[in-house]
């Protein structure tokens, strides 16, 4: 998404905020006195030239001029990182070039749990976790759930998910199945277990272009466009349908957008209503074949409802695979994750909103929201998980 960005947008200047969904769970003094001097010491990083070899190799279809730029990058946090250090107003807001500043929101996040888990929540140990992951990647493997590991961002600290990420390989490895573990998002842990460096595009892309460009009727297409531009149209990967609601983005999603794209991420809303949504679109809108594309549901999940989930699509006849994180990264028996996101807040100046398939994820300005809702001819829906709240309850 970064080699997009810069690739299309090199100019655009961009703010993002920190939202915490859960407000009782607070910093304490010590844990941002903590977070600050770390936030700090993301001014000196930089990628070696192992690293950027590494990406080439793993990652050769990303344009060669954008890694030639990744050597020059170096992060501002003083220049780009705003806090409010007072506990009871605590803030984060990030300011700067978007193809800069975007890589800010994942180490952010993984550090305040961190600071959180560090300082304030203490009673725990990761005794239990190695068994843990073991256990659910058996789980998954025997009921054939093709999963990735999408925990980074809300971990408890990068020692969990370091031992996470070790659990879920002999799981695997147990289960004799282990070509079902896809990798991880989190690149430095893929190279250190020799697994695929992979994701998805995130909300932002779609944000972003759609406050850049103020044509919300074809921000999806736009973003499309840009992303193939970048990546090639044998590697589209998936497409993320519901940053202005799903039933507006299949609007735009036909060939050949939908023959590039080999399926779709799931990310709000009902999911076993999404997975009939999408099956019908593919089947009988645009007469492909049963189990030709993918859905990758990404949505606070669990084992279970992976393996709920991965019934329903057999039964509409998607192949499926799952993007698990915070049930991987921070399951613990007696004490539950922060909600945090950080969102973008603009773009050139415009506000930047989304319109998740749920009432519970909605971001932005709340005019812009109404406007864009009736440009759109957007119908708000509810579910019985909506409440982002009790997201991990």
């Amino acid at each position: 998404m970064q080699a997009a960005i810069h690739n299309c947008f090199p100019d655009a200047q961009v703010t993002f905020n920190y939202h915490n969904r859960t407000p009782e769970k607070k910093l304490n003094k010590k844990a941002i006195d903590w977070l600050k001097q770390q936030i700090k010491l993301l001014g000196d990083l930089k990628f070696s030239e192992e690293e950027i070899e590494y990406l080439r190799k793993e990652i050769p279809f990303l344009p060669s001029q954008y890694y030639d730029w990744l050597k020059t990058l170096r992060l501002r946090p003083k220049d780009q990182v705003i806090m409010n250090d007072d506990p009871a107003q605590f803030s984060i807001k990030i300011l700067g070039k978007w193809d800069e500043v975007t890589l800010y929101e994942i180490p952010l996040l993984s550090l305040v749990s961190e600071a959180y888990f560090r300082f304030v929540v203490t009673g725990w140990t990761l005794d239990e976790q190695f068994g843990i992951a073991k256990k659910k990647a058996l789980e998954l493997c025997q009921h054939d759930c093709a999963f990735s590991e999408f925990g980074a961002r809300r971990r408890r600290s990068l020692e969990t998910q370091k031992v996470v990420m070790e659990g879920l390989i002999a799981g695997a490895k147990e289960a004799g199945k282990e070509h079902l573990l896809l990798g991880t998002s989190d690149v430095y842990f893929a190279k250190m277990f020799g697994l695929k460096p992979m994701g998805t595009i995130a909300h932002e892309w779609m944000m972003g272009i759609g406050a850049i460009t103020q044509d919300y009727e074809n921000a999806n297409k736009d973003a499309m466009d840009c992303w193939l531009r970048t990546v090639g149209n044998s590697h589209a990967g998936l497409a993320l349908t519901d940053t202005f609601g799903t039933d507006v983005f299949l609007r735009c999603f036909k060939p050949p957008y939908s023959d590039y794209y080999v399926g779709v991420r799931q990310d709000s809303g009902d999911p076993l209503k999404f997975a009939e949504t999408i099956a019908h679109h593919y089947h009988d809108v645009l007469k492909l074949p049963r189990f030709s594309k993918s859905i990758c549901f990404s949505d606070s999940l669990n084992v279970d409802k992976c393996i709920k989930y991965k019934q329903k699509a057999d039964q509409v006849g998607m192949k499926c695979s799952f993007g698990i994180g915070t049930n991987l990264t921070n399951d613990f028996p007696d004490s539950k994750p922060m909600n945090i996101v950080i969102k973008i807040d603009s773009a050139n100046g415009n506000p930047a909103i989304k319109i998740s398939d749920n009432l519970g994820k909605n971001t932005g300005d709340p005019e812009t929201v109404k406007r864009v809702k009736k440009l759109l001819g957007y119908e708000e829906e509810d579910w019985s998980e909506g409440d982002e709240k009790h997201r991990w309850d």
